[in-house]
């Protein structure tokens, strides 16, 4: 599969597709809406949170990926961006957009196997109108306006376990102004 960004559903979205275990740096990439983030990245990433470790806890062992949260915590640190746990009231105008960590269903190619993993996922606004940027869909998909979001965000944390983190400017997180005092 392309590491690069597919052809979009909708003109000037950025979407990498799904590449070995990499979606954490997919989901990086596609909230940011361009590639900033690379394996190698990820990987040196990995030894500077484990730097004595023989086997590194941030990733996969067989060294294909599969980051965990604290990977995608460092690489948006290193850019001035910070994740944030998600909370219901949330002043979407200060969110750049979400990270969320769901259940995925594992497969060999055609064929579905009865074990689940967890994947990242990206969300980001485009024009007005949010997306799911998820590195398995083979183009993104359209979620709607505000309202269809929240209803999106809703049915995605009904279906636990799931993590849903949200990637805001540090300053945004710092203020706290990503939640509304409501």
């Amino acid at each position: 599969m392309s590491e690069g960004p597919a052809p979009a559903a909708a003109e000037g979205l950025y979407h990498e597709r799904q590449r070995l275990e990499l979606c954490a740096v997919h989901a990086l990439n596609n909230v940011l809406q361009q590639r900033r983030f690379t394996q190698e990245a990820a990987d040196e990433i990995c030894k500077r949170l484990a730097p004595d470790a023989r086997m590194n806890p941030h990733r996969s062992f067989l060294g294909t990926g599969n980051y965990d949260v604290n990977v995608i915590m460092a690489a948006l640190h290193s850019l001035d961006f910070a994740a944030v746990w998600f909370l219901e009231q949330l002043v979407l105008s200060q969110i750049l957009g979400f990270i969320i960590n769901v259940p995925s269903n594992v497969s060999l190619g055609f064929m579905s196997l009865p074990l689940r993993r967890k994947h990242w996922i990206a969300v980001r606004q485009v024009n007005g109108t949010y997306y799911n940027l998820d590195s398995k869909l083979k183009a993104p998909a359209c979620i709607g306006g505000e309202g269809e979001l929240r209803a999106f965000l809703q049915d995605v944390v009904s279906q636990s376990p799931c993590e849903v983190l949200l990637v805001v400017p540090r300053a945004v997180e710092e203020a706290g102004s990503w939640l509304s005092p409501e």
